[in-house]
């Protein structure tokens, strides 16, 4: 399994490419949508589906508060840990690299918990700049 970095960093990630993609060309993207709409109704879906879309992520973001619960840096270490048996496994265990690959991608998950409030803020923001970039295609 390829070393992946934890799940809301690579989120963070493609927020910020899809950003940066719209700050670059919503100036031409907005006319060739308008042209569009005549010939493919369809696209203005498509755009308020993507607003609707990045409405229930901020939602599920702001939802996420990893910062009480007792005992996180334990977690990720025990995290740390199991990562570090799971790949020392998988070379002894090669029919079982699939349940494997499972279970490092929950490990994954788990251990970006305690650094989900740094990259929090950044995701809400991206979020309501990716929102405002999509409203302005609408108009």
């Amino acid at each position: 399994m390829a070393d992946t970095t934890n799940l809301y960093q690579d989120l963070k990630n493609a927020l910020n490419d899809f950003k940066t993609f719209l700050d670059q060309n919503v100036a031409t993207i907005k006319p060739a949508i308008a042209a569009l709409k005549s010939l493919l109704p369809q696209i203005g879906d498509l755009i308020d589906k993507l607003i609707a879309l990045m409405g229930q992520l901020k939602s599920a973001i702001q939802n996420l508060n990893v910062s009480n619960i007792p005992g996180l840096s334990q977690v990720s270490q025990f995290t740390a840990s199991a990562k570090t048996l799971l790949q020392t496994a998988e070379s002894l265990l090669p029919d079982q690299k699939s349940a494997i690959d499972d279970v490092l991608s929950v490990v994954d998950v788990v251990s970006g918990l305690p650094s989900l409030d740094q990259v929090k803020a950044d995701i809400l923001k991206l979020l309501d700049g990716i929102v405002a970039d999509l409203n302005s295609l609408k108009s």
